[in-house]
Protein backbone atom coordinates (compact mmCIF):
# COMPACT_ATOMS: atom_id res chain seq x y z
CA UNK A 1 0.00 0.00 0.00
CA UNK A 2 2.90 2.25 1.03
CA UNK A 3 4.18 1.65 -2.30
CA UNK A 4 1.22 2.98 -4.33
CA UNK A 5 1.26 5.76 -2.04
CA UNK A 6 4.75 6.84 -3.33
CA UNK A 7 4.35 5.88 -6.92
CA UNK A 8 1.07 8.42 -7.05
CA UNK A 9 3.36 10.77 -5.20
CA UNK A 10 6.57 10.60 -7.21
CA UNK A 11 4.40 10.78 -10.47
CA UNK A 12 2.43 14.06 -9.33
CA UNK A 13 5.91 15.45 -8.77
CA UNK A 14 7.14 14.22 -12.07
CA UNK A 15 4.07 15.54 -13.53
CA UNK A 16 4.68 18.87 -11.68
CA UNK A 17 8.32 19.22 -13.10
CA UNK A 18 7.14 18.74 -16.68
CA UNK A 19 4.80 21.36 -16.48
CA UNK A 20 7.05 23.83 -14.74
CA UNK A 21 9.57 23.00 -17.61
CA UNK A 22 6.83 23.99 -20.26
CA UNK A 23 6.04 27.15 -18.05
CA UNK A 24 9.61 28.23 -17.68
CA UNK A 25 10.40 27.08 -21.93
CA UNK A 26 7.43 29.60 -22.80
CA UNK A 27 8.07 32.30 -20.50
CA UNK A 28 11.56 32.52 -22.18
CA UNK A 29 10.23 32.04 -25.88
CA UNK A 30 7.85 35.23 -24.46
CA UNK A 31 11.41 37.04 -23.63
CA UNK A 32 13.08 35.95 -26.74
CA UNK A 33 9.97 36.94 -28.68
CA UNK A 34 9.92 40.45 -26.87
CA UNK A 35 13.84 40.74 -27.94
CA UNK A 36 13.61 40.00 -31.69
CA UNK A 37 10.90 43.42 -31.24
CA UNK A 38 12.77 44.90 -29.44
CA UNK A 39 16.21 44.61 -31.89
CA UNK A 40 14.08 45.43 -34.85
CA UNK A 41 12.68 48.47 -32.97
CA UNK A 42 16.37 49.80 -32.25
CA UNK A 43 17.32 48.98 -35.98
CA UNK A 44 14.40 51.46 -37.56
CA UNK A 45 14.84 53.62 -34.64
CA UNK A 46 18.89 53.95 -35.70
CA UNK A 47 17.74 54.15 -39.89
CA UNK A 48 15.22 57.19 -38.85
CA UNK A 49 18.04 60.08 -38.41
CA UNK A 50 19.77 58.79 -41.62
CA UNK A 51 16.34 58.89 -43.30
CA UNK A 52 15.18 62.53 -41.22
CA UNK A 53 18.73 64.16 -42.90
CA UNK A 54 18.25 62.90 -46.21
CA UNK A 55 14.55 64.38 -46.90
CA UNK A 56 15.67 67.56 -45.14
CA UNK A 57 17.89 68.41 -47.71
CA UNK A 58 14.98 68.52 -50.00
CA UNK A 59 12.21 69.35 -47.30
CA UNK A 60 13.63 72.21 -45.39
CA UNK A 61 10.56 73.48 -44.38
CA UNK A 62 8.86 70.38 -42.61
CA UNK A 63 10.87 71.26 -39.65
CA UNK A 64 7.87 70.64 -37.53
CA UNK A 65 7.57 66.73 -39.18
CA UNK A 66 11.25 66.44 -38.39
CA UNK A 67 11.13 67.38 -34.71
CA UNK A 68 8.29 64.98 -34.17
CA UNK A 69 9.44 62.25 -35.61
CA UNK A 70 13.14 62.60 -33.41
CA UNK A 71 10.59 63.37 -30.33
CA UNK A 72 9.02 59.87 -31.11
CA UNK A 73 11.98 58.04 -31.78
CA UNK A 74 13.33 59.15 -28.23
CA UNK A 75 9.98 57.95 -26.51
CA UNK A 76 10.33 54.91 -28.47
CA UNK A 77 13.93 53.89 -27.07
CA UNK A 78 12.81 54.83 -23.57
CA UNK A 79 9.88 53.16 -23.64
CA UNK A 80 9.87 50.63 -20.54
CA UNK A 81 7.02 48.23 -21.37
CA UNK A 82 4.77 46.67 -24.06
CA UNK A 83 2.02 49.26 -23.46
CA UNK A 84 4.65 51.91 -23.53
CA UNK A 85 6.61 50.53 -26.70
CA UNK A 86 3.18 49.96 -28.61
CA UNK A 87 1.86 53.61 -27.75
CA UNK A 88 5.51 54.71 -29.29
CA UNK A 89 5.51 52.90 -32.33
CA UNK A 90 2.14 53.41 -33.19
CA UNK A 91 3.01 57.09 -33.24
CA UNK A 92 6.57 56.37 -35.00
CA UNK A 93 5.22 55.01 -37.79
CA UNK A 94 2.32 57.54 -38.27
CA UNK A 95 5.09 60.24 -38.40
CA UNK A 96 7.39 58.00 -40.89
CA UNK A 97 4.52 57.26 -42.91
CA UNK A 98 4.25 61.37 -43.21
CA UNK A 99 8.07 61.69 -44.17
CA UNK A 100 7.81 58.95 -46.56
CA UNK A 101 5.08 60.73 -48.43
CA UNK A 102 7.30 63.88 -48.36
CA UNK A 103 8.55 62.22 -51.71
CA UNK A 104 5.15 62.64 -53.35
CA UNK A 105 5.70 66.52 -52.59
CA UNK A 106 9.83 66.39 -53.73
CA UNK A 107 10.18 64.40 -57.36
CA UNK A 108 13.93 64.58 -56.81
CA UNK A 109 13.66 63.11 -53.57
CA UNK A 110 12.01 59.79 -55.08
CA UNK A 111 15.37 59.47 -57.78
CA UNK A 112 17.68 60.16 -54.63
CA UNK A 113 19.66 57.04 -54.40
CA UNK A 114 20.37 57.37 -50.30
CA UNK A 115 16.94 57.80 -49.94
CA UNK A 116 15.95 54.90 -51.97
CA UNK A 117 18.04 52.57 -50.21
CA UNK A 118 17.04 54.01 -46.48
CA UNK A 119 13.61 53.82 -47.81
CA UNK A 120 14.30 50.01 -48.89
CA UNK A 121 16.17 49.34 -45.37
CA UNK A 122 13.36 50.69 -43.80
CA UNK A 123 10.94 48.66 -45.58
CA UNK A 124 13.02 45.09 -44.61
CA UNK A 125 13.30 46.41 -41.07
CA UNK A 126 9.36 46.92 -41.06
CA UNK A 127 8.92 43.09 -42.41
CA UNK A 128 11.02 41.97 -40.07
CA UNK A 129 9.31 43.90 -37.52
CA UNK A 130 5.94 42.44 -38.39
CA UNK A 131 7.37 38.55 -38.61
CA UNK A 132 9.26 39.51 -34.81
CA UNK A 133 5.72 40.35 -33.80
CA UNK A 134 4.02 37.35 -34.53
CA UNK A 135 6.59 35.00 -33.34
CA UNK A 136 6.13 37.50 -29.81
CA UNK A 137 2.61 37.28 -29.58
CA UNK A 138 2.72 33.59 -30.67
CA UNK A 139 4.76 33.27 -28.06
CA UNK A 140 2.28 34.91 -25.45
CA UNK A 141 -0.43 33.36 -27.09
CA UNK A 142 0.75 29.81 -26.17
CA UNK A 143 2.04 30.92 -22.22
CA UNK A 144 -1.66 32.37 -21.63
CA UNK A 145 -2.98 29.08 -22.75
CA UNK A 146 -0.51 27.23 -20.37
CA UNK A 147 -0.96 29.64 -17.74
CA UNK A 148 -4.89 29.25 -17.79
CA UNK A 149 -5.25 25.76 -18.57
CA UNK A 150 -5.92 23.28 -16.01
CA UNK A 151 -4.02 21.60 -13.91
CA UNK A 152 -1.15 23.74 -14.87
CA UNK A 153 -2.80 26.94 -13.48
CA UNK A 154 -2.26 24.73 -9.84
CA UNK A 155 1.16 24.54 -10.40
CA UNK A 156 2.05 28.57 -12.85
CA UNK A 157 -0.39 31.19 -10.39
CA UNK A 158 1.22 29.49 -6.93
CA UNK A 159 4.53 30.03 -8.49
CA UNK A 160 4.22 33.37 -10.32
CA UNK A 161 3.69 32.67 -13.52
CA UNK A 162 1.72 35.72 -14.63
CA UNK A 163 -0.12 36.20 -18.79
CA UNK A 164 2.22 38.47 -20.74
CA UNK A 165 0.57 40.91 -22.98
CA UNK A 166 -0.09 41.34 -26.55
CA UNK A 167 1.75 43.20 -28.78
CA UNK A 168 -1.35 44.78 -30.58
CA UNK A 169 -2.06 47.76 -32.90
CA UNK A 170 -4.99 50.22 -32.05
CA UNK A 171 -7.68 50.79 -34.62
CA UNK A 172 -5.70 54.23 -35.41
CA UNK A 173 -2.71 51.85 -35.99
CA UNK A 174 -4.82 50.16 -38.57
CA UNK A 175 -5.94 52.67 -40.49
CA UNK A 176 -3.20 54.08 -43.44
CA UNK A 177 -2.58 57.84 -42.00
CA UNK A 178 -3.95 60.66 -43.96
CA UNK A 179 -1.44 62.53 -45.20
CA UNK A 180 -1.58 66.11 -46.91
CA UNK A 181 1.52 68.60 -47.01
CA UNK A 182 1.01 72.15 -47.63
CA UNK A 183 3.18 74.29 -48.71
CA UNK A 184 3.26 78.28 -46.59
Amino acid sequence: MSYIAFAVVAALLIYGVVILNGLVRERNMVREGWSGIDVQLRRRADLVPALVETVKAYAAHERKLFEEITAIRSASLAAADVRAQESAERALESALGKLIALKEAYPDLKADRNFLKLQEQLAEIEDQLQMARRYYNGSVRNLNISIQSFPNLLIARPLGFKEAEFFEADEAGRVTPNVSFERA
